[in-house]
């Protein structure tokens, strides 16, 4: 399945790069906001990008391969940008993208197990290198592990879940998505399943995948290293896609004294682009300079 990349107009318009500038897509996925970045930075304009997933990076290449004199990919997470900007050897940085959430070809591959359509095993892990899998923490972690990892992901009904997952594995160690599914489905009331705008198993699916990459943390980290690898005048652009990333996002740039927020609300896509791409509803895009 073909990843669309999100307001990749309004990306362009916010990072608004100019010719020979230089820019970090700390998210590279599979290059399409990349590729719209290098084009308006032509001729000189270097960029470097940043991707965990190798399957991405494989994909990336092909999609920028007319600009592979002007882009350097780098396979790692991006809470280490402050060592990798070190092997680049541009001073002028003019903007960051940070695109957060998995793509599309993720959620889809069957030995991830991001997604709850199916059946996969239960891995989840965006980096090959991460130590724990999502099995791991529901077969090894105590009921209040598993509570407290569910209610951080803001799942409703995370005690009752992390019971219902504590009373399985004793049966048998959950290891599929439709096992959990089963769980989830087994410890949640009938209005919680059917009345809802997505599926019951949102929350706990979201809620591991968060925990099984600290996702949270690495977005905690990553934000202040962003800004002291800005150059004056640059821009910090980030895409969001749901209330926990987005709020660690504003209030970081909210209480930067070195940040000038040009979105005091989040940019949404138009009904249009989510016509066409449904991936695009939830996203959020917030953008600041460096004072």
């Amino acid at each position: 399945m073909k990843h669309i990349p999100v307001l990749v107009q309004e990306v362009i318009k916010n990072l608004a790069p100019h010719p020979n500038e230089n820019f970090v897509d700390l998210t590279l996925g599979h290059g399409g906001h990349a590729l719209e970045i290098l084009k308006k930075t032509a001729p000189k304009g270097k960029l470097l990008a940043v991707e965990q997933d190798p399957i991405a990076i494989g994909e990336a290449e092909k999609n920028l391969a007319p600009f592979k004199n002007r882009v350097t990919i780098l396979q790692g997470n991006f809470k280490e940008i402050g060592l990798l900007i070190r092997k680049w050897r541009n001073v002028e940085i003019s903007g960051v993208l940070i695109d957060l959430g998995p793509n599309t070809q993720q959620l889809s591959t069957e030995d991830i197990g991001l997604s709850f359509q199916g059946d996969a095993p239960l891995d989840m892990r965006l980096d090959p290198g991460i130590q724990k899998s999502a099995s791991d923490i529901l077969n090894k972690f105590s009921q209040k592990e598993i509570e407290n990892i569910l209610y951080t992901g803001e799942e409703r009904y995370a005690r009752a879940i992390a019971k219902k997952i504590v009373f399985a594995r004793n049966l048998n160690s959950i290891e599929t998505t439709s096992q959990l599914v089963e769980v989830i489905r087994q410890a949640t009331p009938p209005d919680y399943r059917f009345n809802r705008k997505t599926h019951f198993a949102t929350g706990t699916f979201r809620a591991l995948r968060l925990a099984v990459n600290d996702e949270l943390g690495n977005l905690k980290s990553v934000l202040p290293q962003v800004v002291s690898i800005l150059s004056p005048g640059g821009r910090l652009v980030v895409i969001t896609f749901h209330s926990l990333e987005d709020r660690i996002v504003k209030h970081f740039l909210r209480d930067r004294i070195d940040l000038e927020v040009l979105s005091p609300k989040p940019i949404m896509a138009s009904e249009e682009e989510i016509t066409s791409n449904s991936s695009a509803r939830s996203a959020k895009l917030r953008v600041a300079v460096k004072i």
